[in-house]
């Protein structure tokens, strides 16, 4: 499968997500406290625009009047209907033995790496901007 560079780093900090044009598909890219996650952009159930659903997480009771609240920001829900999906895995939680939403690998490469200097130097000039003109020096 072809791999797209959709994003720097800063581009989606912890708690957000950028949807992507990448393949021919619209993609949700969510950052989970530094660890990314990436689905389809498109709900099982109805086709509804899932990665512009809020995400949120579990609340389990502990006890008696006590809750614990887990996985924060690992679900999101569809904003049609609320079909909520677990980033990690696709997996619906209103289904989960038959309804899953396509998720993707993602990684974090530094920049340039692999990439050395070639041996060509293209002539660069210095550039100012002077009231609403761009203006070129090329100093001769």
């Amino acid at each position: 499968m072809p791999k797209y560079i959709v994003a720097t780093v800063d581009e989606i900090p912890p708690g957000s997500r950028k949807i992507v044009k990448a393949g021919g598909r619209e993609i949700g890219v969510f950052n989970v406290s530094g660890e990314y996650f990436a689905v389809l952009n498109r709900c099982p159930h109805q086709g509804g625009p899932l990665c512009l659903g809020n995400t949120l997480g579990f609340l389990r009771p502990q006890a008696v009047g006590e809750f614990h609240y887990s996985r924060a920001g690992e679900i999101v829900r569809c904003p049609w209907h609320g079909w909520e999906y677990d980033l990690r895995t696709g997996q619906s939680w209103f289904d989960p033995g038959h309804v899953v939403v396509r998720k993707y690998e993602v990684s974090v490469v530094p920049g340039f790496e692999g990439l050395e200097k070639g041996p060509y130097v293209a002539e660069t000039f210095p550039v100012s901007v002077d009231q609403q003109y761009v203006v070129v020096d090329v100093g001769r």
